[in-house]
């Protein structure tokens, strides 16, 4: 693989278990006298606020421990593994019923979303792709269709609402570079289509909402 597709590791997305084992050098701080009550609840608020490796890094940078202990990004799912493999299904159809796509398949070239009176779930996170570019076309009537991308995947969204919307939610995330290219069209009428990332879990006991990890 070559050098320019290996994403910088402060911009890469932290885990829920990454969170907890800056946490826990947090604590150690605060019982070795090195951080008070006040800084040590700002700083678990900063760690579960986090999305990035670099936004955790600093949270422990003064206070002398172990670089070693701090999380090191794991390289999952890089550009060059996203690509090739055998295509699979072309369509997603929800006729007054349901389709939720998920796991480890293969997206083909085109994909045809149609949703009636239905509902499509198409997740992405998992999937490889025939090609580097992709278009998934989408025609929803009174129907929903929510379509997840992982950040190693740009998308380009220029879809049409008509009394409907198609809602791309995913510019507040960093994309890697040099990954997969997914464009996301059609018409939604009376309908709405949502690209969102991957959903993310709450920490457990974390008084301070969903994160992502």
């Amino acid at each position: 693989m070559s050098d320019e597709l290996v994403p910088d590791p402060s911009r890469m997305r932290a885990s829920d278990a990454d969170r907890e084992k800056v946490a826990r050098l947090l604590q150690q701080a605060h019982g070795e006298g090195r951080l008070d009550l006040h800084e040590l609840d700002e700083r678990l608020g900063a760690v579960y606020a986090a999305k990035t490796y670099g936004e955790l890094a600093p949270l422990t940078a003064d206070l002398g421990m172990p670089t070693a202990t701090l999380p090191s990004p794991v390289a999952q799912h890089l550009p060059s593994n996203r690509i090739g493999g055998v295509a699979g299904p072309t369509t997603s159809i929800a006729f007054w019923s349901g389709v939720d796509r998920k796991g480890e398949w293969v997206v083909p070239a085109t994909h045809s979303v149609v949703a009636i009176m239905g509902g499509v779930a198409l997740d992405l996170s998992r999937a490889r792709f025939v090609e580097a570019e992709t278009t998934i076309n989408v025609f929803a009537l009174w129907g929903g269709v929510e379509i997840r991308v992982p950040e190693d995947v740009t998308v380009r969204v220029d879809g049409a609402g008509i009394m409907g919307a198609f809602e791309d939610n995913t510019h507040d995330t960093p994309t890697v570079p040099g990954g997969p290219v997914v464009r996301i069209t059609g018409v939604a009428l009376m309908a709405g289509v949502e690209v969102r990332r991957p959903k993310r879990k709450k920490l457990k006991g974390s008084k301070h909402g969903e994160i992502e990890g």
